[in-house]
């Protein structure tokens, strides 16, 4: 991997012979070339592991390569030869480690053992596990509430392990579970469920093959889930027609050569994806879904005999839309009527769509409305419980659906708390407990003493990076249960713990023998993971049993035989088949070749809403008036990035190279503000309360809509107020931010 800084244009197609390159550099710097090839051989198979990447589903029957290049970063990075152990803590203090990037905190690699934070030296210390549950145990036990606690799930957390941890925090007195759904699809879950009554989608890989259309909007597969390019490609192959929507042009919507097809590769072949490409202002994809929905009420082609049948609000949903004038639509979306237009035409030649969406949509403070207005625009025709069609929200963590399907939620329905009151003999707290933003505040404040992670990098990829470090260092005790050095071990409590965990990639050893897990992708398919490599260190323990000693050590008089759980995962699975819905049968159900699908209602037309029936939801736009000098800046990954995880520091498809402090910008905005490409500016967001600013970042002239930018997290996280939010998600609006541009300080 080269350190050289340049920006220099991309001219290839996504994937290609420059995929496999990174794919075998990933492998080599992390020193496991024959080891992680082996390894990833049992990627995403029926009797192998699932990948700790994306949550995009598996294919089944599955093909021998079942991974993409990002998915050979995140297996090569978990299958590391390196160790942080003991005498790495002793040799750096917390404060320096505190001063480097979150490239060479992720390169050090995986955790050996348990961990305390010494303030006296200022380093963390080896601490057995006994004493590490302890120390938690005696936290807990000093709050005047269990609702001073927080416990937070990241989005690679096993079914198993969140099943168990949500009923432990519950059993401990609290429904505190915030998790990272409520930074990045919480909107895709408020929207689609109070208007079909699932958050879910409806769509399967099998509606990919029989699509006639497919609508991508706010998302970039081409780094987020590259394996989704396989999909577009056989797609776009048989004559489908791909229309995208994002401000940024990304290579991995215009075209793709698959690295696992000889063909592609020996014959330098590649295949465009997008048929239309569209690139809206940021923040505009309201009045693009609103304008999309016009032309088709008023070229008479809406499905009536379905909206008849299946949904309610249609004569004022259609009275709004036809009321918002095409100015409003071109002003707002940033697209001219024309482009609009035609892709209302695109859609009404097809008689079977899938509308996707990724955090593009979900991180603005419209997102909800902004949703709610893709899926009228599904089912103005129907396009909602037949094959070939539906709504795709594309989550990103590996099992973040399956979490938040396990219990992982901070305001449970009451049917779910009586289900599992009477599985496990207590009384759940009925009391919503905080998500992310309430979480933060409830730190800041002092409301909250106690903060255990499962999983994640909690301190990165929260907004307002300057409250939030400041919340956690309030807090009496941390506690984060890793893999991995991260920046959230940096930003601790007055006291805290490192607790390291075994990977998804290796051998899970119990009582009754080897273990396996299982997870849910995001369309719903819910298939077994089962790691093959020896664990890092002999002292790591499993998220289930990390889990079960905390909850003995905690709850001495619980009911629940936890450690007699977690010495055969099938007993855990067990339980989970008497809370959850859709789980009967589970340990014979998930040893099929796959798994098996969670039924999801709106495939055979039944909305489980209030009314029976699917909604109609009028949304206005905003009318609002942009000051001249105010520009909106938007949040990205590069492609050596996954969520707050760096493994390098090349955008490869965006043309940077060994820079992440870059801003892109058009050619009209450096003209209009007498700025140049490569100059340094600092960047400052425009807030009620002052601005915050990041500093020194280099302008990268790109292929952006004026008015517009974009910089990589966590790097920008500091620009997002904690009460910059969506509207009834409360998902941070890490993708509306209006800064100002200032040049650097010489």
């Amino acid at each position: 991997m080269s350190d050289k800084k340049s920006i220099e244009l991309y001219v290839k197609p996504a994937g290609g012979w420059d995929a496999l390159r990174s794919s075998w550099q990933a492998l080599r710097d992390q020193q496991v070339v024959m080891k992680g090839a082996g390894t990833l051989l049992h990627a995403n198979q029926p009797r192998g592991f699932d990948c700790p990447g994306c949550a995009w589903p598996d294919r089944n029957p599955h093909s021998t390569f079942e991974f993409c290049e990002n998915g050979v970063k995140a297996v090569a990075n978990e299958a590391t030869s390196r160790r942080v152990t003991p005498a790495f803590f002793a040799q750096h203090t917390v404060a320096w480690l505190n001063e480097q990037d979150d490239r060479f905190l992720e390169a050090q690699g995986r955790l050996t053992e348990p961990m305390r934070y010494d303030a006296a030296s200022d380093t963390y210390r080896p601490i057995a596990w006994t004493d590490a549950f302890a120390t938690i145990a005696n936290a807990l036990d000093a709050l005047a509430s269990p609702d001073e606690a927080i416990f937070y799930t990241s989005g690679r957390t096993s079914n198993e392990a969140a099943f168990l941890y949500q009923l432990f925090v519950r059993e401990y007195g609290t429904n505190n579970l915030p998790d990272c759904s409520n930074m990045c699809h919480e909107a895709s879950g408020v929207a689609l469920t109070e208007q079909l009554g699932s958050g879910k989608g409806s769509v399967t890989l099998e509606d990919f093959e029989q699509a006639q259309a497919i609508f991508i909007f706010g998302q970039n597969p081409g780094t987020n889930h590259p394996r989704m390019l396989g999909e577009l490609r056989g797609a776009a192959r048989r004559g489908c027609r791909i229309v995208a929507f994002n401000p940024l042009r990304e290579r991995g919507l215009e075209r793709f050569a698959n690295p696992q097809s000889p063909a592609d590769m020996l014959a330098g072949t590649s295949t465009q994806l997008a048929s239309e490409y569209y690139q809206p202002r940021i923040g505009g994809d309201l009045a693009v879904a609103t304008a999309l929905c016009k032309v088709v009420i008023e070229s008479g082609a809406v499905d009536h005999a379905f909206v008849e049948a299946h949904t309610h609000g249609y004569e004022d949903f259609a009275a709004s839309v036809r009321a918002t004038p095409w100015e409003a639509l071109e002003r707002e979306s940033g697209l001219s009527r024309a482009d609009l237009e035609q892709a209302g035409r695109t859609y009404l030649a097809s008689d079977a769509t899938i509308v996707c969406w990724g955090m593009g949509i979900t991180q603005h403070p419209r997102s909800v409305a902004t949703i709610q207005m893709l899926a009228n625009l599904l089912l103005l025709r129907g396009n909602i419980g037949k094959p070939g069609a539906g709504p795709c929200p594309v989550r990103g963590h590996s099992n973040v659906q399956g979490d938040r399907t396990m219990g992982i939620y901070e305001q449970p329905s009451p049917a779910f708390l009586d289900r599992l009151g009477a599985a496990f003999d207590f009384a759940p707290p009925r009391t919503h407990g905080y998500d992310t933003v309430a979480a933060i505040e409830a730190m800041s404040d002092g409301r909250a003493k106690v903060f255990f992670a499962m999983g994640g990098n909690f301190a990165a990829a929260t907004p307002d990076t300057a409250r939030t470090h400041a919340a956690l260092r309030r807090c009496d005790l941390t506690v984060h249960v890793s893999t991995k050095l991260n920046r959230s071990h940096l930003v601790h409590g007055r006291d805290a713990l490192i607790l390291p965990c075994l990977g998804r990639t290796e051998i899970d050893l119990q009582a009754a023998g080897l273990q396996a897990v299982t997870v849910e992708d995001s369309m719903s398919m819910v298939h077994l993971s089962s790691g093959m490599n020896p664990p890092a260190s002999t002292l790591l323990m499993s998220e289930p049993a990390i889990v079960a000693h905390l909850a003995v050590a905690v709850l001495p008089r619980s009911r629940t035989p936890w450690l007699w759980l977690v010495e055969d995962y099938d007993r855990i699975r067990d339980r989970i088949a008497q809370v959850i819905d859709g789980f009967d049968d589970f340990n014979a159900r998930v040893r099929t070749d796959g798994g098996f699908h969670l039924h999801h209602p709106g495939r055979e037309r039944v909305f489980p809403t209030r009314s029976g029936k699917a909604g109609f939801f009028a949304h206005a736009l905003d009318g609002r008036d942009a000051q001249a000098d105010v520009l909106q800046l938007m949040t990205v990954r590069s492609h050596d990035q996954y969520n707050t995880t760096v493994y390098g520091m090349d955008d490869r498809y965006r043309g940077v190279h060994g820079l992440r402090r870059v801003v892109f910008i058009s050619r009209a905005d450096l003209e209009r503000l007498d700025l140049r490409d490569g100059e340094h500016v600092d960047i400052a967001s425009v807030w009620h309360d002052g601005e915050r600013v990041v500093r020194d970042f280099r302008l990268v002239e790109y292929d952006i809509p004026a008015g517009c930018l974009a910089a990589y997290f966590p790097e920008t996280n500091p620009l997002v107020p904690l009460d910059h939010h969506a509207e009834r998600a409360r998902t941070p609006a890490s993708k509306s931010i209006p800064v100002r541009l200032r040049r650097s300080a010489a």
